[in-house]
């Protein structure tokens, strides 16, 4: 019998021992779960958080595109204005080259202001980068000049040069902004 409660202590003992260590495992593994729990929620914070920057950063890109839109906007519907206010001289030069014409009797007077108000609107036009491209016996260039007629070249040396201008092109800093109309030798 002594053998049997011997047998009976070892196994309360080491059921006790297996009840100690099943405690402890729940124990460790309630930590565990706890700490993946805690580490989740940190990583949904961080989530958040992202998700927050990434919310406020489009909102501030967004209000850089309209503030620029506007502003791009502004310059267009103000960037002719420079010029504009710089050409109204030349309006009130004309009107008075008009009233003069009424009652002047000196044409070559009324003439020669305005050449004078001509010479004015050209300088005004180079000054603010508008250049006459060049077409009196130049080579015809396809990339400058458009074609309105051909005609018969005189001699040799004409054939495929521009024999007449009907119409100016002009240049805007390096820019054809109107195609001279030119007659062509052939």
């Amino acid at each position: 019998m002594k053998n049997k409660k011997e047998t009976n202590d070892f196994i309360n003992e080491e059921e006790i021992l297996n009840e100690d260590n099943f405690a402890e495992e729940i124990k460790e593994s309630a930590e565990a779960e706890q700490a993946v729990s805690d580490s989740i929620d940190e990583l949904k914070s961080k989530v958040d958080d992202l998700n927050d920057k990434n919310l406020r950063l489009m909102a501030e890109f967004d209000n850089y595109r309209k503030r620029s839109l506007k502003e791009r906007s502004e310059l267009i519907k103000t960037a002719g204005e420079s010029i504009l206010v710089s050409m109204l001289p030349l309006v009130d030069d004309f009107e008075r080259a008009l009233k003069a014409m009424e009652t002047s009797t000196d044409v070559d007077a009324v003439k020669e202001g305005v050449e004078l108000i001509y010479e004015k609107f050209v300088s005004f036009l180079s000054q603010n980068g508008v250049k006459e491209i060049p077409t009196e016996n130049e080579p015809f260039d396809m990339d400058v000049h458009e074609a309105v007629t051909t005609f018969p070249a005189p001699s040799d040396d004409m054939k495929g040069k521009i024999m007449d201008c009907v119409s100016k092109g002009y240049t805007l800093n390096d820019k054809v902004i109107r195609y001279p109309k030119v007659v062509v030798c052939e």
